[in-house]
């Protein structure tokens, strides 16, 4: 019997836990709100309340949990009696309103609400920053951001000076044109009116509050109008004009950018001169008034005032020139007529007598009764601004001449003086900026030799920048006589043997020189090259840089003077052959009378070299048209024709400078396409993998090489557009299939070809994310294939994946490049040093020796974290060096200038041996170009620099330069 009934408990236990239903489990994150809340109410006083509010301003909120949390602060903002607290919670209000996803309509109300019953100016201010805020995240919700602007013109009448401050801001932030303020919130800074007004009318009446910072809040929010595109009325324009006068720097700074707004707007207007029947343009007027700020009392206001003279070119060009002369211009004053001065002196009865000498000429003293069209103080406002005390105001002058010289060629004659005599200013900058400022405005100007007694005594400067610029200036520079040229080259002869690192910089300025100037070289050839015409003269020595500087500046001037080789001796000729083979970047090809034409001149005499852009870019585009006729590479001659193609392609790089980059993209792009094409017709597809180990390495090496050649397709030139890089991305896809072949083939074993797989998928899967928009331009292409297959290779066998892979992959036909307008390929040139000293650099071990490096870079971008120098040892040790960010400098638009150090360091060596340097370029893949989707969790880290971690590898940037190191061991 009691077996019976434990059956029956046993029985009744299981149908018990077959009923209980199992509990599921639901992780939620902690409420913020409520947390808060709990801090909130254990705080005990208000220092322990701003605790509590100001550790939960470092923590971040999510969207959903915002309202539940703004909700517990306004609750806690009614109890509050502190007023500094209260301070806080608003402007956590205002915080929580920027939330990502959350939508801060749901809290206008209570925002709002909080206004009525505060008594706190600071508390009240911040509130209304807070509703600046809301209204600036619901620019769509007309009738919330009506709702702000009432509130605003009601708390204009504050006598709190933040509180209006605010308001004012509220409404150039939310002010619109189209909509009338409201009768009963209108108010000035007296009493309230009754009538419709606009914004603009109510700001502008608060240009004469009493308050200084209250006026610059005016003018700030009627130039924030102004920005979100609302026309400023020409009302306002002598409003802003007295402002000019103000008492206080920061109503003047602002002031001055509302006059040079209006006079933007209204250009041509017409406006009276005060105390006067005469008019004058807007634009004219404000020139003036603006010109009389670069004498201001504030460093600041001039700066300012010089900066935005720059920018306005619509001024009559006798204002433009008064600007350069302290003394007022006559043509500036109103003249009085013969009647108006006849009919005065007949009043008067004051005729000339005669008794005194010339007591009836015209006197240069101006009459009081005569009218100035520009204030007096305004004369000679560039003047002012260049022999200003603060370096700042002399930059900002520099760079305004340049900008009003540059539309006006007459104006950069005039002010040439002044600029040539700004390169004598104490300040490094200064005289930097003058020198590139008159290098931009080169072509309206030729250089006396006075001028250039001024410019040639910077070749004296200390900074290798300033002289560096100077050449750079020579270059594009016009000189009016041969004396010109030839002071120009004793001083840079002179500057060669004080600083002989400005070697290549000299020789450059010299080619130009002497291209610019060809007809003032020629008289002075036989003195240059110390020929005579009877005796014969000592051949001078060709280790001289002196002596190549010479006949740099010759040969280029004889390039457009064909009878200028006629002066030349024999043994000038010979120097000629020798210095066009060794520095072909600086000596031109010339027709030499009786001489032969070697084989590289000959192709560019035929014109194949020199020949116009046109037919290059003719031939480039029938190379890629011939190979994109090819169906299939497999075909008999196909490869020869891409092994041709590539050869000429790489051939027309040489020749043609202006398309190396394009036909050396082609060219890489084919030798990827030929590299896969020969690794796919190896016979290791057909045979066993113990058969063809030979065959397994040389097509693995292939697939590697086709990697490289990709990254540096993607990395190395600019100029891409998306087809090319997603063309880019679908070989270097066809190169990772082909590893993922071998690895299966040669490496046995399923996890690891599991996790190949799985990689290889996600790579296709990056593809279609990042180039949806171009895969219809992949017609029967490798990455076409696998997108249709993709539901099937996601649940099939590694193995079977593997097998898909390699039928696909020979399936796969050849994409067409198509080229964009201009591509430009990433290059380096190592200057100094230069590799041919055999002296070694000889240090003590342990220590340290400073290897200078001097590079130029040409089309490399964001050259400050992507630049990289390498130093390789004999030993096999390789240092990676990353230069400073104030190591780069930019000479030319897609130039780049690398000045640093490298220290080197080594153990004891028992001979001197040479080190490689050379510059690389880091790269990231996770960094492309196309690279636009981040995920969720990685948006907060978008402003923080790439880590170290991130760079993949680095490519070639220029050729090595083998430097001797002698590390010496240390005494004892």
């Amino acid at each position: 019997m009691s077996a019976h009934i434990n059956h029956v408990v046993v029985v009744l236990q299981q149908v018990s836990l077959e009923e209980v239903p199992a509990k599921k489990l639901r992780l939620t994150k902690p409420s913020k709100s409520a947390a808060l809340h709990i801090d909130l109410c254990k705080a005990t006083s208000p220092t322990d309340a701003l605790q509590y509010l100001l550790s939960f301003a470092r923590r971040p909120v999510e969207a959903e949990s915002v309202e539940g949390v703004v909700r517990i602060l306004l609750e806690h903002y009614y109890k509050e009696s502190d007023n500094s607290v209260r301070l806080k919670i608003a402007s956590l209000l205002g915080l929580l309103s920027k939330t990502q996803g959350f939508a801060p309509d749901c809290i206008v109300d209570d925002a709002i609400n909080t206004l009525n019953n505060e008594k706190s100016h600071q508390v009240l201010a911040q509130l209304l920053g807070t509703l600046l805020i809301i209204g600036t995240q619901l620019p769509d919700k007309i009738a919330v951001v009506q709702r702000l602007i009432d509130v605003a013109c009601k708390h204009l009448s504050s006598t709190y000076f933040g509180v209006r401050n605010k308001c004012l801001q509220l409404l150039g932030c939310l002010g619109t044109v189209d909509k009338p303020l409201s009768k009963e919130t209108d108010a000035g800074p007296g009493a309230q009116t009754s009538h419709v007004r606009d914004v603009q009318s109510v700001i502008s009446d608060y240009f004469q509050d009493q308050d200084p910072r209250v006026r610059t809040a005016a003018i700030k929010a009627m130039l924030q109008l102004h920005e979100r595109g609302m026309k400023i009325q020409q009302t306002i324009y002598n409003q802003a004009c007295k402002l000019l006068s103000d008492d206080y720097e920061q109503v003047r700074s602002a002031a001055v950018q509302m006059v040079w707004v209006l006079s933007q707007l209204y250009p041509e207007s017409i406006v009276p001169i005060p105390s006067s029947n005469e008019e004058i343009r807007l634009v004219d007027d404000s020139f003036g008034k603006i010109c009389h700020m670069v004498s201001d009392g504030s460093w600041v206001v001039r700066v300012q005032a010089a900066k935005l003279l720059g920018s306005m070119h619509q001024v009559s060009p006798h204002f433009l020139e008064q600007t350069l002369d302290k003394k007022l211009m006559s043509d500036l004053r109103r003249k009085r007529t013969a009647h108006e001065r006849a009919k005065e002196l007949y009043a008067s009865g004051e005729f000339s007598s005669g008794r005194r000498w010339a007591d009836d000429a015209p006197k240069e003293k101006v009459d009081t009764s005569g009218v100035n069209l520009i204030d007096s103080g305004a004369c000679g406002a560039f003047v002012h601004g260049l022999e200003d005390e603060m370096y700042e105001v002399r930059i900002s002058a520099v760079e305004a001449l340049c900008s009003l010289a540059q539309s006006s060629p007459s104006f950069a004659e005039k002010c040439l003086d002044f600029l040539v005599d700004m390169f004598n200013d104490e300040i490094e900058e200064v005289r930097l900026q003058s020198i590139h400022v008159l290098r931009q405005i080169s072509t309206h100007i030729t250089l006396r030799e006075d001028q250039l007694d001024t410019v040639l005594a910077v070749l004296e400067d200390s900074s290798r920048d300033i002289r560096e610029a100077l050449h750079e200036l020579l270059c594009y520079t016009n000189v009016s006589t041969k004396d010109c040229i030839q002071l120009a080259l004793v001083e840079l002869l002179k500057n060669l043997t004080k600083y002989p690192t400005d070697r290549n910089s000299v020789w450059k300025c010299l080619k130009f020189l002497g291209a610019r100037h060809p007809t003032l070289v020629l008289p002075i050839v036989p003195e240059l090259l110390s020929t005579h015409p009877y005796f014969d003269t000592p051949e001078p020595d060709m280790d001289d840089p002196a002596y190549i500087a010479v006949l740099v500046l010759v040969f280029n001037a004889a390039k457009s003077c064909p009878t200028m080789p006629a002066l030349f001796s024999d043994h000038t000729f010979r120097h000629y052959a020798y210095l066009r083979d060794s520095l072909s970047h600086l000596v031109p090809h010339l027709r030499l009378p009786g001489r032969k034409q070697t084989a590289s001149s000959g192709l560019e005499a035929s014109g194949v070299g020199s020949g116009s852009l046109e037919s290059a870019q003719n031939f480039l585009q029938d190379s890629l048209v011939r190979v994109s006729a090819l169906q299939n590479l497999e075909t008999p001659g196909a490869q020869d024709l891409l092994e041709f193609t590539i050869r000429d392609l790489l051939r027309l790089g040489e020749l043609q400078t202006e398309l190396a980059g394009s036909a050396d993209f082609c060219a890489t792009y084919l030798h990827c396409q030929l590299l896969l094409t020969k690794a796919l017709q190896e016979k290791l597809w057909t045979m066993a993998v113990p058969l063809c180990l030979k065959q397994n390495a040389k097509v693995s090496t292939a697939a590697r090489q086709i990697l490289d050649e990709t990254y540096k397709l993607e990395f190395l030139y600019s100029g891409l557009e998306t087809q090319q890089i997603a063309t880019i991305h679908n070989i270097r896809l066809q190169a990772k299939a082909l590893q993922l072949i071998l690895t299966a083939r040669s490496k046995p074993g399923v996890d690891r070809v599991l996790g190949a797989c799985e990689k290889f998928l996600q790579d296709v899967e990056s593809f279609q994310r990042l180039f949806m928009t171009e895969l219809p331009h992949f017609q029967d292409s490798f990455v076409e294939k696998l997108l249709e297959l993709m539901p099937r290779l996601t649940t099939c066998k590694p193995l079977d994946l593997v097998k898909i892979l390699q039928t696909t992959l020979r399936q796969s036909g050849f994409i067409h490049l198509k080229l964009p307008e201009q591509i430009h390929r990433a290059s380096a040139t190592i200057i100094e040093p230069t590799g041919e000293s055999d002296n070694p650099l000889k240090f003590t071990t342990g220590l340290v020796v400073a290897l200078d490096i001097d590079a130029t870079l040409e089309h490399v971008q964001d050259p400050q974290t992507s630049v990289k120098v390498q130093v390789l040892y004999p030993d096999g040790q390789s240092h990676i060096i990353h230069p400073k960010p104030g190591d780069f400098r930019t000479p030319g638009p897609g130039r780049v200038r690398l000045i640093t150090q490298v220290y080197l360091s080594h153990s004891a060596w028992t001979e001197a041996c040479q080190i490689e340097v050379r510059l690389l370029l880091a790269y990231s893949s996770s960094s492309s170009k196309q690279s636009a989707s981040k995920p969720a969790w990685n948006e907060s880290m978008g402003g923080l620099p790439t880590s170290e971690s991130c760079i993949e590898s680095t490519i070639h940037l220029s050729k090595p330069v083998k430097v001797f190191i002698m590390p010496k061991p240390a005494r004892r």
